[in-house]
C-alpha cells in the first residue's frame, strides 16, 4: 500500500519563497517536483531572485501570479501577506540566501517575502544556499540558530562544487531530499497514523425478487467523507458500502461492497476484531422479506402483500458493542425525525457506542442525499458539541477530530 499510497504533499498549499541566490533556479525543478506531488504552490520572491530567474517562468510552472512587491504597480492593489500566512499549510525558502536569514532572523520586513514570513501561521522551512565561508561565518551560524530556536525548520546544505568554483557546505539540498523533508513532516503530523479504522457506509437493499428490493435514501456521502479523512489522517481504512454510485479516491481504503443487511453485518463483524476504530455510519435496513423471489413477481390484479421481518439477528452495531475491548472505540450514528437527544443517548447506551453523531431530518440540508449535514456529538458522559451546517467533508473533519480528542483521554 505504500507505493501506491497519496503523497503527504496531496491538496497541501505551500508557499515557496526564492530569495537572490544562484541556487534559485533550482526552484523551477522544487515547484514542479511539489506540483507533481499534488500541491499548490504561491511564489514569493525577493527583487533579488529575479535577477536569477524571471516570475514568468515561475508563474507558468505553477499557474500562479508570483508574488514580489507589496503592490500591483498596475493598479495599486496591495499584496496581503496576511492572508499568504494563513492560507499556507507551510512555508518553504529555497534557496535561502545569507541575508535573507539573516532578515528573518531579526524581523527585518523590507521585502514581500521576509513580510510574508513574519505573518505565516504555518510550519516555515529553510534551505540555505551560499558560499562556504558565508554559511560558516558565525553570524550566519548564529542567525540559523535563532531561526531554529523560533521554531523553524532548518533543511541542512550539501557539501559540493560551489559557484565560486570552491568546494565546501553551502551547496542547497537537491530538491528530491527537500520534497521528501517536507513529506515526512506531514506524514508525523497525521492524526491516525497505524490506525485501523472500519467504516460502513450507505444503505442497504434487501431483495423482494430479482429485479426489486427495499431500501432507504441513503447515499454513502458521509460515510464516504469519513473515509477519506481518515484515510489523509494516516489511518488503513476498510469501508463496508451499500449500494453506492460514489468511488473512494484514496489508495489507502479498502473497499468491500455489500447490498443486504446480512452482508454488510457478516463483513464488519470479521474485520471488526483486528480494528482500532469502527464508526458505524451506514443506513442498515430494520425489515427485509420473510421470503424472496427466485423470479420477477408478475403484476396481477390483486394487491401485492409482502411480510417483513426484523433484521434485529444482523445488528451491527450491538454485535460489535457487545464484544469492544477497552482499547477499541466504537462510533455510532443517529438520523432522528423527533426526540432527537433522547433517542440517540438511548442509542449511545444500548450499543455501547463511546460516542454518536446525531442529525435531524427536522434540519433543512441534513440528512440523505445532500452535500451538507449539521450534527451534534453526544458522549457517554452525556457532553454535546452541536456543530453548524457545514459540507459532509468538514463535518467529517470535526467528527475525527472529536475521535482524536477521545482516543487521548
Amino acid at each position: 500500500m505504500n507505493d501506491l499510497r497519496l503523497s503527504m504533499l496531496e491538496n497541501k498549499k505551500i508557499v515557496l519563497g526564492i530569495t537572490g541566490s544562484i541556487a534559485a533556479y533550482k526552484a523551477c525543478i522544487l515547484a514542479r517536483l511539489l506540483i507533481k506531488k499534488g500541491a499548490e504552490v504561491q511564489v514569493v520572491m525577493t527583487p533579488s531572485a529575479k535577477e536569477f530567474i524571471t516570475p514568468l517562468t515561475l508563474a507558468t510552472l505553477t499557474q500562479k501570479p508570483v508574488v514580489s512587491e507589496f503592490f500591483d504597480r498596475r493598479d495599486g492593489s496591495w499584496h496581503s501577506h496576511v492572508s499568504l500566512g494563513l492560507w499556507a499549510d507551510a512555508m518553504l525558502v529555497a534557496p535561502a540566501s545569507a541575508s535573507t536569514i539573516g532578515k528573518m532572523a531579526n524581523g527585518i520586513a523590507d521585502n514581500m517575502l521576509v513580510t510574508t514570513y513574519l505573518s505565516m501561521k504555518a510550519p516555515v522551512f529553510v534551505a540555505p544556499a551560499m558560499d562556504l565561508d558565508m554559511y560558516a561565518h558565525p553570524s550566519t551560524q548564529a542567525n540559523l540558530q535563532k531561526l531554529q530556536s523560533y521554531g523553524n525548520h532548518i533543511i541542512e546544505p550539501g557539501t559540493g562544487f560551489l559557484a565560486s568554483k570552491l568546494e565546501g557546505k553551502g551547496r542547497m539540498e537537491e530538491p528530491e531530499k527537500i520534497v521528501e523533508a517536507l513529506e515526512q513532516f506531514f506524514a508525523k503530523q497525521q492524526k491516525l497514523a497505524g490506525k485501523k479504522v472500519l467504516i460502513t457506509a450507505g444503505p442497504t437493499y434487501e431483495k423482494i425478487d430479482p429485479v426489486r428490493f427495499i431500501g432507504n435514501y441513503s447515499s454513502g456521502k458521509m460515510g464516504f467523507a469519513l473515509a477519506e479523512v481518515c484515510a489523509e489522517q494516516g489511518a488503513e481504512v476498510t469501508l463496508v458500502s451499500g449500494p453506492v454510485m460514489l468511488q473512494a479516491k484514496h489508495p489507502g481504503i479498502k473497499r468491500i461492497d455489500v447490498e443486504s443487511a446480512q452482508q454488510m453485518y457478516e463483513a464488519a463483524t470479521k474485520h471488526f476484531p483486528k480494528t482500532d476504530i469502527a464508526i458505524l455510519c451506514a443506513a442498515v435496513a430494520d425489515f427485509t422479506p420473510k421470503t424472496t423471489a427466485d423470479k420477477k413477481i408478475k403484476r396481477k390484479g390483486d394487491n401485492l402483500k409482502l411480510e417483513l421481518q426484523p433484521t434485529h439477528t444482523q445488528d451491527i452495531a450491538a454485535a460489535l458493542g457487545a464484544v469492544k475491548k477497552k482499547k477499541q472505540v466504537l462510533v455510532g450514528f443517529a438520523l432522528e425525525t423527533d426526540n432527537e437527544q433522547k433517542n440517540a443517548k438511548d442509542k449511545l447506551e444500548r450499543k455501547n457506542f463511546d460516542f454518536i453523531v446525531l442529525n435531524s431530518l427536522q434540519d433543512k440540508g441534513a440528512g440523505f442525499r445532500v452535500d451538507t449535514n449539521k450534527v451534534t456529538i453526544i458522549d457517554r458522559h452525556n457532553g454535546l458539541t452541536a456543530y453548524d451546517m457545514k459540507s459532509k467533508r468538514e463535518v467529517a473533519e470535526d467528527i475525527v477530530e472529536h475521535l482524536v480528542q477521545q482516543m487521548k483521554k
